[in-house]
């Protein structure tokens, strides 16, 4: 995510919420997880990123756009091993 960007999104929440709600880490993703009836999945996306198995944390089948968890399945196993 280009800098300028970044700033601007962070000023964005800053000024429109409060800085107690502008994030640590910002990560620009290609898709977001939906399912059929078009909802965001948020807690199954949460679920992966705490390292539940994609079985455990979402079912594919009721998605529109399954291969979006390979990025978030990823990117917790990347995340994993930096911590190691």
């Amino acid at each position: 995510m280009p800098a300028g960007l970044r700033k601007q999104l962070l000023d964005s929440i800053r000024t429109r919420l409060s800085a107690r709600h502008v994030p640590n880490e910002v990560f620009a993703i290609s898709d977001v997880p939906r399912t059929l009836s078009g909802k965001k999945m948020e807690v199954p996306v949460k679920k992966l990123l705490l390292g539940q198995p994609v079985e455990k944390a979402a079912n594919r089948d009721s998605m529109s756009n399954p291969a979006s968890l390979d990025y978030f399945m990823a990117f917790a196993r990347g995340r994993a091993k930096a911590t190691k």
